[in-house]
């Protein structure tokens, strides 16, 4: 097992991946886990999750994704998606499974409700919109830790189309609108990238302690 240092400079955007390996269940159960306990703003999770391997899907997409290969190449395909509202009923939702989990009666917690209710309308619709799809870069972090730390590949990709995703997957008919890909499995030996030199600032130059 990798320490943590090691896994995240293990880690790296894959360009080839290995079409021959792929995920087991429960490497699958693992990364879909990491998304749906990732931290969200209140908790209110204002996304959903697309996983992609059908292969003629996945070959549908190449020409979505601007030619990128890793989408056919890639054992599932991830498909990070925001609601295309976040609406008081998503709230009452919400309070009524917190309610249920932590045993709680949903009066008890009609206090947090008006905070989160006061939150999500005192916003424009566009500022929504920008709200929920910097959530979703939360859920992206913690898949693409859990992939590195299981020695899982992945490779997170914003270069995609969303309206021809949408079109190939009928997303529409689910209510959700795509802001990102992220095809994971594990990377081909053919890939130059694999053992290239990870190129970051250094510690002086990215933090101020003050102590």
């Amino acid at each position: 097992m990798k320490s943590t240092l090691e896994a995240l400079n293990w880690r790296y955007a894959t360009k080839q991946f290995d079409p021959n390996r792929t995920l087991t269940g429960e490497q699958l159960h693992l990364l879909k886990e990491s998304l749906r306990l990732a931290p969200s703003s209140f908790g209110l999770q204002p996304w959903h999750f697309v996983i992609v391997e059908n292969q003629q899907l996945k070959e549908q997409l190449v020409g979505a994704s601007w030619g990128q290969t890793q989408v056919r190449e890639a054992s599932h395909v991830f498909v990070i998606c925001r609601k295309m509202d976040i609406t008081v009923e998503d709230v009452d939702a919400f309070v009524a499974d917190t309610a249920a989990a932590r045993g709680q009666s949903v009066e008890e917690l009609q206090g947090f409700r008006g905070v989160m209710v006061n939150f999500i309308q005192r916003m424009s619709h566009e500022q929504k919109i920008d709200w929920m799809s910097r959530q979703i870069y939360i859920a992206l972090s913690s898949l693409m830790t859990v992939a590195a730390y299981e020695g899982i590949d992945a490779c997170p990709m914003e270069g995609i189309l969303p309206d021809q995703y949408s079109k190939i997957l009928d997303l529409d008919q689910l209510g959700i609108v795509p802001i990102l890909a992220c095809p994971v499995g594990f990377r081909s030996d053919a890939d130059k990238y694999a053992g290239a030199p990870k190129v970051r600032h250094t510690e002086s130059a990215v933090f101020t302690s003050m102590a």
